[in-house]
C-alpha cells in the first residue's frame, strides 16, 4: 500500500531534479544572448521568435530569465552554504560550556526576534549592496534556525554511549568533535542547507527588487521583476510573469529535493 506514495514521491523528485538541471544547462549555453539588444523588437509579446517576449531594449526575456535563475541559484547556494557553516560553528561553540551555550542561545533568540527582511536590508545596506553583500546578509540572517536544530542534536550526541566511552578512554575533545560530533550532524547540515536554499533565493530576489541587492546590469530575477514594474501597468505582463514563474518553479524544485532528502534520513 505504501508503494504508490513512494513511487509518486520518487517521480516528483526526479522531475524536480530534471527541471532544475535543464534550466542550469540551458543557461550555460546562452552566451551573451541575455544582453543582446534588438531595438526593432522592443516590448514584443511572447511568440514564435521570442517565447517569453522582449523587454524595453529588445532583449530576449527567455534568455534573461534563464540567466537570472542561474545567477539566483549560485547566489542562493553560496548563501545557504555559508549560513550552514555559521550554524554548525555556533552549535559547536555552544558545546564548550554553559556560558558559551547561554551566549549562543541569546544570539539565536535575538536574531529570530528581528524580522528577516528588515535584518536583510540593514546588513545589505551596511555592506554597500552587490553580490557579496547579498550572500553575507542572507547567511547572517538565516543561520539561527538551523543552529538551534544542530545544537539540540549535539546535546543528544554528547551523552551517547560511544561518546562517553571515548571520553573514558582519554580521547581529546578534538578527536571526539572530528570523529563523533561532526559526522553525526553532517546529514542535518546537508538537509538544512537544501531547505535554507529556497529562502535564500527568495530573499536575494527581494533585495535586488528593492535596489540593495545585485546591480542593475546583472540579469537577476529581482532586477527583472523591478524593471517589469515600469511596464506591467501598460499591459506588458510577460516582463513580470515569466521571471516570477521561473523563480517559483526553481524554489519548488529545490524545496522538493530538500524534503525528499529529509524524509530519507528520518526513516
Amino acid at each position: 500500500m505504501n508503494q504508490q506514495p513512494r513511487l509518486t514521491a520518487l517521480l516528483s523528485t526526479a522531475l524536480a531534479a530534471l527541471v532544475l538541471a535543464s534550466a542550469l544547462m540551458a543557461a550555460a549555453w546562452l552566451g551573451d544572448a541575455p544582453q543582446q539588444m534588438h531595438f526593432d523588437a522592443r516590448l514584443a509579446p511572447p511568440g514564435s521568435n521570442y517565447w517569453f517576449g522582449t523587454d524595453a531594449l529588445g532583449r530576449d526575456m527567455a534568455a534573461r530569465t534563464l540567466a537570472g535563475l542561474t545567477l539566483s541559484f549560485w547566489v542562493g547556494s553560496s548563501a545557504a552554504l555559508l549560513g550552514t557553516l555559521i550554524a554548525l560553528s555556533m552549535a559547536l561553540l555552544a558545546m564548550l560550556g554553559p556560558r558559551w551555550d547561554a551566549l549562543v542561545s541569546l544570539a539565536i533568540d535575538t536574531l529570530l526576534s528581528v524580522p528577516h527582511l528588515l535584518l536583510l536590508l540593514m546588513i545589505a545596506f551596511a555592506l554597500g549592496g552587490g553580490t557579496q553583500a547579498v550572500i553575507i546578509a542572507v547567511a547572517l540572517s538565516h543561520w539561527p534556525s538551523l543552529a538551534r536544530v544542530l545544537r539540540a542534536e549535539l546535546l543528544h550526541i554528547r551523552h551517547a554511549p560511544y561518546v562517553q566511552i571515548s571520553q573514558a578512554l582519554g580521547k581529546p575533545r578534538r578527536f571526539i568533535v572530528r570523529h563523533h560530533w561532526i559526522p553525526q550532524v553532517l546529514p542535518h547540515c546537508l538537509v538544512g542547507a537544501l531547505l535554507l536554499f529556497p529562502h535564500a533565493v527568495l530573499h536575494e530576489a527581494a533585495l535586488s527588487f528593492l535596489g540593495v541587492g545585485l546591480s542593475a546590469d546583472q540579469p537577476a530575477i529581482g532586477v527583472l521583476l523591478g524593471e517589469s514594474m515600469r511596464h506591467v501597468s501598460g499591459g506588458d505582463w510577460w516582463l513580470g510573469v515569466f521571471p516570477g514563474a521561473g523563480l517559483l518553479l526553481m524554489v519548488l524544485c529545490i524545496q522538493r529535493l530538500g524534503e525528499t532528502l529529509r524524509r530519507a534520513w528520518s526513516t
